[in-house]
């Protein structure tokens, strides 16, 4: 099951990269703006914000990457950012779109499952 979990945490922190490119980059394009349904106004007042948001998803993605390349000696390093991304998700569809619960929690907390399975 290890490949499969390192799969999966591969495309977890795949993502976290993406959300990080579309908040600290992409944030008041009309492609972000879409993808989040901000007005341009809205954009513009909350984009130091999501650029902060966007640098935290980095650093989620970086400790997922950390773990996959540290191996066997890499399991707790996995296990602790899945539980950060995996709780991030939840508090995200509670505070802010239940979307979030889908796009975030959900496959980090199957990842999570596969590492702790692989064990």
């Amino acid at each position: 099951m290890t490949p499969a979990a390192n799969v999966l945490i591969a495309l977890v922190a795949l993502l976290h990269l993406w959300f990080l490119v579309l908040e600290m980059f992409l944030w008041t394009t009309p492609y972000g703006r879409r993808v989040f349904q901000l007005t341009p106004e809205k954009a513009g007042l909350t984009r130091s914000l999501a650029m902060n948001q966007g640098l935290y998803n980095g650093f989620l993605a970086a400790g997922l990457g950390w773990g996959l390349l540290a191996g066997a000696d890499g399991h707790v390093i996995k296990v602790f950012f899945l539980s950060c991304v995996v709780l991030a998700g939840v508090f995200g569809a509670a505070t802010a779109s239940r979307k979030i619960l889908w796009v975030q929690a959900v496959p980090g907390a199957v990842a999570l499952g596969l590492v702790c399975a692989a064990g």
